[in-house]
């Protein structure tokens, strides 16, 4: 499945608007603006919440959380002492791993398990807010990616604010 995420250009917190390939919304994740370490609400149009995305405040190296039913369904955590190329493990329940890894100049990154593509997320360029195409393989858990994705938006523009 193909989606386009774009960040609120004007809100309080990080908020991001998904659309499926057709150009109709998708989803919405809600940046809670006042908490410690970041907090976001993944939602479907309904407002009722999917997942949530909570940043791990003490912890060694950079960490997200992904939660699905208050159950652990991902944890998103880069990768220390990497040059050039950003890379991050994203740790799901069961034996399921995924490996992203990326141009950070570039701000492209392909997600792979056991080094088979599972989705690519290109950001592009022309827009005034981070706007990224993800395309994801069938049989993927979209929620759980697109959160993903989030969350490396997140930690590779910590200092955006």
């Amino acid at each position: 499945m193909r989606y386009v995420m774009k960040q609120k250009l004007l809100s309080w917190g990080d908020d991001f608007h998904i659309r499926d390939a057709d150009g109709n919304d998708a989803f919405f994740v809600d940046g809670k603006a006042f908490s410690l370490g970041d907090r976001l609400s993944f939602k479907d149009l309904a407002g009722a919440e999917l997942a949530h995305i909570k940043q791990k405040v003490l912890s060694w190296r950079a960490t997200y959380e992904i939660y699905r039913d208050d159950r652990l369904a991902a944890t998103v955590r880069k990768r220390p002492f990497t040059f050039f190329k950003a890379k991050f493990d994203v740790g799901v329940p069961g034996p399921d791993d995924l490996t992203v890894e990326g141009d950070f100049l570039a701000h492209e990154y392909r997600f792979t398990r056991d080094g088979q593509p599972v989705a690519t997320v290109p950001k592009q360029w022309f827009s005034w807010t981070a706007t990224y195409g993800v395309d994801i393989a069938d049989g993927e858990d979209d929620v759980v990616l697109l959160a993903a994705a989030v969350a490396i938006d997140m930690m590779c523009h910590a200092d955006k604010d």
